[in-house]
């Protein structure tokens, strides 16, 4: 049976954390791939600050070049919060034969009580929690857990940085740079 790591976020932009645990996890679980999935309203987030065809365009830009990164818009398809129920439901609908694995960083570990149907989630996926900084790694849930580079970045700092003209190059892939830089986003 086929193994995809799941990595939802609003990727608001995408940076090179998402990168650093996507691929950690895809290496250390020996999956056959991971799928980026945009949100389209993050239920515990305010609203993202781009378009969605902005952010699905980035992330595509973002994983270029790994030929088992995938980004799938699933969620930009539907209207409404996206909650992560609807999209497995969604998906083992379309991929009946896929193990799916859902990355989330420890900050979500913690609000897994929050989410809704996480009993029910539970029993359809697999929960893979990574570390992060200021987070700790401790659930009720079955999360299987993956020691991942810890790089302390987030799109909010990110944006912050942008709009106060404070250097990103470093923090983003260069093609994501360039394409905020060519659209003028989060000026």
């Amino acid at each position: 049976m086929k193994k995809i790591g799941l990595l939802g976020g609003t990727f608001d932009p995408p940076h090179i954390g998402h990168l650093i645990i996507a691929d950690d996890v895809y290496h250390e679980l020996g999956l056959d791939e991971v799928w980026f999935i945009p949100s389209q309203i993050p239920p515990h987030k305010n609203a993202a600050s781009v378009s969605a065809d902005k952010r699905l365009e980035m992330v595509e830009k973002a994983t270029s070049g790994r030929d088992y990164f995938f980004v799938k818009g699933i969620e930009l398809q539907r209207t409404g919060p996206s909650y992560t129920i609807d999209t497995i439901k969604q998906l083992k609908e379309l991929y009946p034969d896929i193990d799916f694995y859902f990355i989330i960083g420890a900050d979500m570990v913690e609000y897994l009580p929050q989410w809704q149907a996480i009993d029910e989630l539970i029993h359809a996926i697999q929960f893979v929690g990574v570390k992060r900084p200021g987070f700790d790694l401790v659930t009720p849930y079955p999360v299987r857990l993956v020691d991942s580079l810890v790089v302390d970045i987030s799109s909010s700092d990110v944006r912050s940085r942008i709009k106060t003209r404070r250097p990103v190059r470093y923090l983003l892939p260069e093609s994501v740079d360039r394409y905020i830089r060519e659209h003028k986003l989060y000026e």
